[in-house]
């Protein structure tokens, strides 16, 4: 694993890489504050999987991934949440190996880590979430694991321990806090490849990152990738993955389940966010020996994949120009 050099950066994330037609490639960060109160999420999408105006276009024909870019950020804090994900076209898009520019919003590989520029509008109702985020890491990974068995879809690692500033304007907010970086890639619709999947990740107190993947591949059934980082950061496949507890379902009916050690620790802290085919909370598990707490994803590519869902997503998911 090598240190968190800006080369190191350019290599893990490889933001100026090709994507296939019909795929897609997207760039991810978390975090939660020192104290807990406040959460963030980021999403920068080269080829947006859960976008209803890309999905109609690859029932068309070969859709180009380029034509639709989006940024996703989510917020979660003690007074609120707010969430953004503005679709854009090709023309919104600029890119080389240091910088990813979608519309307003940047992500940029600085001399020791990331430096984000933010500036995004919530829908349906207009606010804004505008400023800095600075991430640093002392090492990155980069290594990309297989999802299922096809060859189509890949999971990375970027960086499963790192630290965060998060300096916004818009609302005013000023905090630190633990983060993680990962990634994913795939040659042709996520639909294409899996009915759903349960994701998680969780920091331990020692420092030490846990990621389990349970997902169901619509040819080969259900499959799963659970890692642990050792003691020089890397991930390695946990041998003996804690079982899989049932949590409760979302508002909409989503399937929620984590892995965890000890049933009485799997629960839901906070669901953050809550729509038809995606969900995602804050969760407690109990896995190594520790108990913890974890950010977590439910998605079901069944359900992204029916009509009636796809004609609500706009009203959260707009699509303009520039």
């Amino acid at each position: 694993m090598p240190d968190a050099s800006g080369n190191a950066w350019q290599d893990a994330l490889s933001l100026d890489a090709g994507v296939a037609n019909g795929g897609y490639r997207w760039w991810y960060l978390d975090a939660l504050s020192d104290d807990g109160r406040q959460g963030l999420t980021i999403i920068f999408f080269v080829g947006s999987v859960f976008s209803p105006y890309y999905a109609a276009a690859r029932r068309r024909g070969a859709a180009d991934p380029l034509a639709h870019v989006a940024v996703n950020v989510g917020l979660y804090t003690p007074s609120g949440r707010r969430w953004t994900m503005t679709e854009r076209d090709r023309q919104a898009l600029k890119r080389d190996q240091a910088s990813l520019c979608i519309g307003p919003s940047t992500l940029r590989v600085g001399p020791d880590g990331l430096e984000l520029e933010l500036d995004e509008v919530t829908a349906p109702l207009p606010t804004r979430v505008r400023g800095h985020v600075r991430l640093h890491a002392e090492r990155t990974d980069g290594r990309w694991f297989e999802l299922g068995t096809s060859g189509c879809h890949q999971w990375q690692s970027v960086a499963p321990v790192a630290r965060i500033e998060v300096a916004l304007e818009e609302p005013r907010l000023r905090w630190s806090g633990s983060a993680y970086v990962d990634g994913n890639r795939g040659s042709e619709p996520l639909e294409d490849g899996f009915n759903s999947w349960q994701w998680c990740r969780a920091t331990t107190d020692d420092g030490r990152t846990l990621v389990f993947y349970d997902y169901v591949e619509r040819d080969d059934g259900p499959g799963r990738l659970a890692l642990q980082s050792g003691p020089d950061g890397m991930l390695v496949p946990m041998p003996d993955p804690p079982t899989v507890r049932a949590l409760p379902r979302t508002g909409w009916g989503l399937a929620r389940g984590i892995r965890s050690g000890r049933p009485e620790f799997a629960s839901v802290l906070r669901t953050l966010e809550d729509g038809p085919f995606y969900a995602r909370s804050l969760v407690r598990l109990n896995a190594v020996g520790h108990d913890l707490t974890g950010v977590h994803e439910s998605l079901s590519l069944d359900r992204f994949r029916r009509r009636w869902v796809q004609t609500l997503l706009p009203v959260r998911m707009p699509r303009r120009g520039r």
